[in-house]
């Protein structure tokens, strides 16, 4: 195989890029597996603290540890090679100090080869984005509503309804912008805000529960999927119910086991085919 035809995975700069003459395309993997099936059809794979309550099954994002994040990053950068990969700082590994979000970014980048980091934060975060930025490490800022602070907001509650709310993130996302973080994720914000600030910045500005006018979209992959059967973020669309097909193979799987019928000798070893 030629260098040529090798894929060359989406960049940095071609992401920033995109704003204005295409849509961003970006999910969530945790696994090389989801991450195959993935890659062929995104622009961004994004190893989100979420890993948190969809494979761990905590309650919040909080306890994810900075290593769980490096080991699924890892996953997920074996199982693409199109797609950028961006690793999701958790709670308590960059809010201390600029010194303390380059040492942990700096070894979460190295370990796992990611492409970028995310961090949740508003205005109390710029300058440790243009410290990060300066010194070679790609940013996303997330802004609006921050899983991170779910405990200090009082819940999974929409934010952009105060009467600033279009002044204040607008001010924080241009801020960002001169920052230098090559893009923006904008969660759970009201409509009207969410589409303030993607019109306001030169980057691209992801959203999730935010606007159709963001310059790309974000989901958790499981919820388009439907692999939560008994709750969808309103924000989510599912696209199919795999997890009813899930519980339906594992009920026939069960009933052929106890039945007799799997396995079969042509599932087994050392045994010949009749003629």
């Amino acid at each position: 195989m030629s260098v040529a035809s090798i894929q060359k995975r989406l960049s940095v700069p071609e992401i920033r890029a995109m704003k204005g003459r295409a849509k961003v395309v970006m999910l969530t993997a945790y696994t090389k597996p989801m991450a195959q099936l993935l890659d062929p059809h995104c622009d961004i794979l994004l190893v989100g603290d979420s890993l948190g309550m969809i494979v761990y099954g905590l309650d919040n994002t909080m306890n994810v540890s900075l290593d769980t994040m490096i080991a699924h990053t890892q996953a997920v950068m074996r199982g693409s090679d199109r797609a950028m990969v961006i690793l999701d700082m958790p709670w308590g590994s960059y809010q201390e100090s600029k010194e303390q979000a380059y040492r942990n970014c700096a070894r979460a980048l190295a370990e796992s080869r990611a492409q970028a980091v995310k961090m949740e934060g508003g205005a109390e975060m710029v300058e440790t984005v243009e410290f990060l930025v300066a010194r070679g490490i790609s940013v996303m800022p997330h802004i609006g509503l921050m899983p991170q602070r779910v405990s200090a907001l009082g819940g999974f509650k929409a934010q952009g309804k105060e009467a600033d709310a279009t002044e204040k993130w607008t001010r924080i996302a241009r801020d960002f912008e001169s920052a230098g973080a090559f893009s923006v994720l904008i969660e759970g914000t009201v409509e009207p805000v969410a589409r303030a600030v993607a019109e306001c910045v030169s980057v691209p500005v992801i959203g999730i529960g935010a606007s159709p006018a963001c310059d790309g979209q974000v989901l958790v992959t499981e919820d388009i999927l439907g692999l939560f059967p008994d709750f969808t973020p309103k924000f989510a669309k599912r696209y199919m119910d795999l997890g009813k097909n899930v519980s339906d193979v594992a009920a026939r799987y069960a009933e052929e086991v106890r039945g007799g019928v799997f396995p079969s000798l042509e599932h087994c070893f050392g045994v010949k085919k009749s003629q």
